[in-house]
């Protein structure tokens, strides 16, 4: 499925019941990268984002966004397994950019794993660079200190930004 194929619409509340299975499912990719993540109820997070984007029919992944000091932030972008690497993920990367685009912002920032190849990595590809702590606002300084507090924080973690030209 190429990624200019891969459907994303705002989430309705029908899709619930398949985000949770597909935010529980996606977190058992981190074991494959020799991680163990505390178990998370996506829920909450979902209840409190300002958008939510889901990609596929049935859904298959979902990207989550709030905002941080002046700024879009990803909450999580995840894709089942059994539909990973089929560009799921950077439609709906894409999709959530031009969405904070669309809303007024100039960036969107991040939070992920450094050296997990799906983490950091990827998303350097697509035009996301390290932003130094220095940088980081009061609230986006919460939102790392609140990972660290839910036992987030098992391997290097640094957070990323990505300008948004136009917003």
């Amino acid at each position: 499925m190429s990624e200019s194929r891969v459907p994303v619409r705002p989430m309705v509340p029908a899709d619930l019941p398949r985000l949770v299975e597909v935010s529980t499912a996606a977190d058992t990719l981190f074991a494959s990268a020799g991680l163990e993540l505390p178990l998370d109820d996506p829920r909450p997070m979902l209840a409190h984002a300002d958008r939510v984007l889901v990609a596929g029919d049935p859904v298959a992944g979902l990207a989550a966004l709030t905002e941080l000091d002046g700024a879009a932030h990803l909450e999580q972008l995840a894709v089942h397994p059994d539909h990973g690497r089929r560009g799921i993920g950077a439609a709906l990367l894409e999709a959530a950019c031009a969405d904070a685009r669309e809303r007024g912002y100039r960036a969107i920032t991040l939070t992920t794993f450094r050296d997990v190849a799906f983490n950091a990595p990827w998303y350097a590809r697509r035009g996301f660079a390290e932003l130094p702590e220095p940088a980081w606002g009061p609230r986006l300084r919460a939102q790392w200190e609140a990972e660290i507090d839910a036992g987030i924080a098992v391997a290097p973690r640094i957070v990323m930004r990505r300008g948004l030209a136009g917003g």
